[in-house]
């Protein structure tokens, strides 16, 4: 089956970071590959001193191996990006290992303590507790993402002035948080937890490539509704890096599983969605104890304070 990729081209970086975040958690299907990078706009003949280009665009690539209607992608695109819509091209994609290829565009990421890279960039990152390695792949989370981002952030901050032992990662994923906890709070007890089986294979072998198999649980499990998490609950630290609708769905759930005094960290949810998601989280006993704001995304810091609905 002929690959293809839908190319965006953006002149601010920061429109085309939040135009790739809408892509990559909002569109279905989700592209197999996402990336962000900067390129010379070929329209402008303006030359710097030293007979460079001037202006740059911000180029997002999309692949996809399975594009059976292209015209209803194309619109889906289109829906996700919102209005007005930039050109969206769509090109065929050489048979060469284009997965492998986009990974090796990603450069390290520093957040907090914690600085996430991929194997190409082995020989280039200090081993440490910090570092953490994490390769783009079926359960993407490389901390690209503004989502995953901030939840590092957050995980930086509370660790430093509370001491976490029963920790869960609702919809782990590529299971980065997990680890970067378990570097984080060596003494604590971490559930990975996530609904698509093949996630959890992938979490489970970035646990062992980190060696923090003693230290993390990686479980398939929808919501909270499995015989591990009821024999481990109340968790003082929960984090859910989801959607804003499976959030809203399991606050109830999540309030049952967090420990009075304990911490919750919310991401996945658009900024325009951040007051809802308060507001709702709130009435189940939380307060917002800090947030960030970044591309168009927002993440969460809570406290559990009372009993609430």
């Amino acid at each position: 089956m002929t690959q293809h990729k839908i190319v965006i081209e953006l002149g601010a970086r920061d429109a085309a970071h939040r135009a790739a975040g809408h892509l990559q958690e909002l569109l279905q299907p989700t592209p197999d590959a996402l990336t962000v990078f900067e390129v010379a706009d070929p329209s402008d003949s303006t030359d710097d001193v030293n007979g460079s280009i001037t202006n740059k665009l911000w180029r997002i690539e999309a692949y996809f191996q399975d594009m059976e209607d292209a015209d209803k992608l194309l619109r889906n695109m289109r829906d996700c990006l919102g209005t007005p819509t930039p050109p969206l091209r769509l090109e065929p994609v050489p048979d060469r290992n284009w997965v492998a290829l986009s990974q090796a565009a990603l450069p390290p990421v520093r957040s907090g303590r914690f600085t996430i890279y991929g194997s190409h960039d082995r020989h280039r990152i200090a081993r440490g507790p910090g570092s953490i390695l994490i390769d783009a792949g079926e359960a993407f989370g490389t901390a690209h993402h503004a989502t995953t981002y901030g939840c590092l952030l957050a995980l930086d901050q509370t660790t430093r002035r509370t001491t976490i032992r029963n920790a869960l990662d609702l919809g782990c994923g590529s299971a980065v948080l997990s680890i970067a906890l378990a570097r984080a709070a060596p003494a604590a007890r971490i559930t990975a937890t996530d609904l698509d089986a093949q996630s959890v294979v992938v979490a489970r072998d970035n646990i062992r490539r980190n060696g923090m198999q003693r230290h993390v649980r990686a479980i398939t499990a929808n919501g909270l509704h499995h015989p591990t998490l009821r024999q481990r609950l109340p968790f003082d630290l929960v984090v859910a890096n989801i959607l804003a609708r499976p959030l809203i769905q399991l606050a109830g759930d999540i309030a049952q599983a967090t420990t009075v005094g304990g911490t919750l960290i919310l991401s996945g949810i658009l900024t325009q969605q951040s007051p809802q998601i308060q507001a709702h989280y709130c009435a189940h006993g939380f307060q917002v104890s800090s947030k960030v704001d970044m591309d168009g995304w927002t993440t969460l810091n809570l406290l559990r304070r009372a009993t609430g609905l």
